[in-house]
């Protein structure tokens, strides 16, 4: 018997085709149970301020690009959302002094041009690349700045990117925020046609795909016209470029930062509840990592809310 339709976008999969008793226990799921979600290749860690929360997610970075030699290549995956830790990454290592010469830096994702075929320029005001050089990047000591061949953005025929994960470069940690769809980067849901018309894709299938260009879910285009362009839907490409599970499970470590400014209070409670009891579904993306061996969530504990009924 096929699974439900989904309650906001009938041509997808989503979390919203899953059993509602287990979409009843993530909602009941106080911050304290959620502390209790740890398991050993499961930690979850909590802050109780956004100062501190932001610079714990800078200090990533440091960490990372600190174990970086000539003979051992580092470098981190990051994130656009959230963006508030990119400035601070940069004084970091202008305060240290912290040369980044051996180190290296993954983009997790771009948009998508379908008139030209290839990612938005640059001098796009969603532009992801954009964001990374002009909060982060360019505000290093040029003295002490990551080389342009070790800066890692996806684009072009994404060959270069692609083979940038097999090089020799070990990535220590791979950041994301969580989207309303239950995303990290651009894996959203797949579209329920062709062979994925009655059942998802298995998580086999899906932890296969790697960096590619993917439309986006209905969701996805909302949440990002609401984040960054002021609720304009229109000017958010349908299409991305985004890192893929394959690459994901290359890196040694994943960290997800949910402040409560892009999902909602059930979406940050779910995947930690189906990350911890081991249950991965491709209709919710971010399950997936319950197989992955060392995945941390980061909250805000004053951003997780709740979600008993409240009339607004």
């Amino acid at each position: 018997m096929p699974r439900k339709l989904s309650h906001i976008a009938p041509d997808w999969w989503d979390y919203t085709t899953l059993d509602h008793s287990l979409i009843n226990d993530a909602a009941r799921l106080t911050a304290k149970d959620l502390l209790k979600l740890s398991r050993p290749g499961f930690k979850v860690v909590m802050y109780d301020t956004l100062e501190d929360f932001y610079l714990a997610e800078a200090l990533e970075y440091i960490h990372a690009w600190k174990q970086a030699t000539a003979d051992n290549p580092v470098g981190i995956c990051g994130p656009i959302g959230p963006t508030e830790q990119l400035p601070l990454v940069a004084r970091l290592v202008n305060e240290l002094g912290l040369s980044l010469k051996h180190a290296h830096f993954w983009g997790m994702d771009e948009w998508y041009d379908e008139e030209t075929g290839h990612q938005v320029p640059v001098s796009h005001p969603l532009s992801f690349e954009k964001a990374d050089r002009e909060l982060c990047f360019n505000r290093i000591e040029k003295k002490q700045r990551i080389t342009e061949e070790g800066l890692h953005f996806p684009k072009g025929d994404l060959s270069s990117y692609i083979n940038s994960w097999t090089s020799g470069i070990r990535c220590a940690v791979m950041q994301g925020g969580q989207g309303d769809i239950k995303h990290w980067a651009f894996n959203d849901p797949l579209k329920r046609a062709g062979k994925y018309k009655n059942e998802p894709p298995t998580p086999a299938e899906y932890r296969k795909l790697g960096t590619r260009v993917v439309e986006l879910h209905p969701v996805t285009l909302a949440q990002n016209a609401r984040t960054s362009g002021g609720g304009n839907v229109t000017m958010v490409p349908k299409r991305a470029i985004t890192v893929g599970p394959k690459e994901t499970w290359i890196s040694e470590k994943v960290s997800i930062w949910q402040a409560g400014m892009h999902d909602n209070p059930l979406g940050q409670r779910l995947t930690a509840l189906m990350i911890s009891k081991g249950i991965p579904d491709s209709a919710v993306p971010m399950s997936l990592l319950a197989d992955h061996p060392n995945v941390q969530f980061n909250y805000y504990i004053g951003g997780l809310g709740s979600c008993s009924v409240e009339m607004h």
